[in-house]
């Protein structure tokens, strides 16, 4: 197999660097919560349903209690409460708020002993839910077999989810091992998911739980077709990143786009709210059996693929030391990375070589996400599909685990059937080709692209050190990463932080925590 020859001592304090720079967010993380939190904790307790104007019921319960100045006991509590005085179950403590009947900080509280019985069944019963999800899709993956090394991932994105799915059954017939419903434009930044199916979306269709489950249920239908399991994917990012990891857990998703960091430079998304949601979004995610895919892709999308090439690495780095604090295990990590250096630069194939080994090097049990060439790509359909054929080389080279095709038309339009089709055809052909390749020549320790991987290990080490010594919050407002600027207290969303009580719980992270053993 290919192998770079790298100083052992120097992934080593890299990889110490980016701990430095994580664990000193530990205090926000475990001191503040957020409303897209408490939102998530009501939904795994039961709670679903929307107003007559569309808002959802979790919103509007987490919203009372926020203007109540009630929610740093954390939402749990007060369905609980009510729960234990009123008899009602969740849903109906909900619907009687909803209706003006019940007004939850007027209920008189009751034994704290009881409240958390109650509170710990709802908690033990959608845990065993989500547990269950995990063990059917194990027990697919037993009956088929494993997914395929690099997986073929293609996207559907008509905004429509009954076409999606339509779409999604003739991407597996033709190949596909991973589905991925594109997110309408901006949901990121909507502060509610929308309820139930939809039919209209720009650029994507809406992440909502019944769009999951109309989607899982045509893929698990076409794979007992194929006799093959299809995975799916979507979103957990933007301003409901927990709320649509747990939908996603409750409706057995396989992969979910999880990083902060996306949010925080690429979208504005303030920074302390974000990395709360992410860490438990995480988490759920992490129980679920969910693989959480990131985003260090976009990194390229502003910054030069061989002058930047550390601050991907740098960020990975960061990513994985996240994902340890929330219990992710290396082989749910898809740290991600993409082909994007300019084709017309001379050896640039030995450049992506160089790049994609370093990080299947340094991350040897991860799943890794690689990302096709869309920066540099015209509208030239010849030539992007011989890029592409470069970039699926690549990926079988180096053992990516998950290959987002390239199509030959991107610049020009969204997908059609006949793009994806030819799209999963080159991939399938490359990899044919030189499936054993890897096994027939080696990387000379002197030759370029192992002197270039060490370099951008250089430079993130230089990197990590930096932002460890500067601050995390810091390194973000001096443009660091992605030469964009942000701060710690501007950005959306920041006034739905709050400070938790000592008496504040979340039965959901207690148990998840202990069961994955997070400290």
């Amino acid at each position: 197999m290919l192998q770079l020859t790298i100083p052992q001592e120097k992934i080593e304090a890299a990889r110490e660097y980016a701990k430095q720079i994580t664990s000193t967010l530990k205090d926000l993380l475990n001191a503040y919560s957020s409303v897209t939190i408490e939102r998530t904790v009501l939904r795994l307790l039961g709670i679903d349903g929307a107003l007559a104007d569309g808002t959802p019921l979790p919103n509007f319960l987490v919203d009372q209690l926020k203007e109540k100045n009630a929610l740093d006991k954390g939402a749990a509590y007060w369905i609980s409460n009510a729960m234990v005085s009123t008899g009602l179950t969740a849903q109906e403590v909900a619907e009687n708020v909803k209706d003006g009947k019940i007004e939850l900080t007027q209920i008189i509280q009751q034994p704290i002993e009881k409240t958390i019985k109650v509170m710990n069944e709802l908690t033990d019963k959608m845990l065993a839910h989500i547990k269950k999800q995990k063990a059917t899709r194990d027990e697919y993956f037993a009956k088929y077999g494993e997914r395929n090394k690099p997986s073929l991932y293609v996207i559907v994105a008509t905004g429509n989810i009954y076409e999606d799915a339509l779409q999604a059954r003739a991407a597996a017939k033709q190949g596909a091992d991973i589905i991925a419903v594109i997110r309408s434009t901006a949901q990121s930044l909507l502060d509610y998911v929308p309820y139930g199916a939809t039919t209209e979306g720009f650029g994507g269709t809406f992440a909502t739980q019944e769009n999951f489950r109309i989607m899982r249920k045509a893929l698990d239908e076409v794979g007992e077709e194929l006799n093959r399991y299809i995975s799916l994917t979507n979103y957990a990012s933007g301003l409901c990143m927990p709320e649509i990891a747990a939908m996603g857990a409750m409706e057995r998703l396989d992969l979910m786009l999880n990083d902060a960091m996306y949010g925080i430079l690429f979208r504005d998304i303030n920074p302390q709210r974000t990395l709360l949601d992410q860490y438990f979004s995480r988490m759920i995610n992490a129980i679920a059996g969910i693989e959480i895919q990131t985003g260090e892709d976009n990194y390229l999308t502003t910054s030069d693929a061989i002058e930047k090439a550390y601050t991907v690495t740098a960020s990975q780095l960061i990513n994985e030391s996240f994902a340890h604090l929330s219990g992710v295990k290396p082989e749910k990590m898809g740290i991600g990375h993409a082909f994007e250096i300019d084709p017309t630069i001379e050896n640039s194939f030995m450049y992506e070589l160089s790049h994609a080994l370093l990080t299947k090097t340094l991350f040897p049990d991860s799943p890794i996400k690689y990302m096709p060439p869309t920066k540099h790509v015209t509208g030239n359909i010849f030539e992007a599909y011989v890029i592409n054929a470069l970039f699926n080389m690549v990926a079988q080279m180096t053992g990516q685990g998950v290959q987002l095709l390239g199509m030959l038309t991107e610049a020009v339009h969204t997908p059609h059937l006949a793009d994806r089709a030819l799209a999963i055809d080159n991939a399938q052909y490359v990899f044919n080709a030189v499936k054993d390749f890897n096994k027939e020549i080696s990387i000379d320790k002197d030759g370029f692209i192992n002197k270039r991987a060490e370099k951008v290990l250089d430079e993130a080490i230089v990197f990590l050190k930096r932002v460890a010594e500067q601050g995390f919050f810091n390194a973000l407002e001096k443009g660091e990463f992605a030469d964009i600027k942000r701060t710690q207290t501007t950005g959306k969303g920041l006034d739905g932080v709050f400070r938790k009580s000592d008496s504040y719980i979340n039965p959901f992270m207690d148990k998840i925590k202990q069961e994955l053993n997070i400290n």
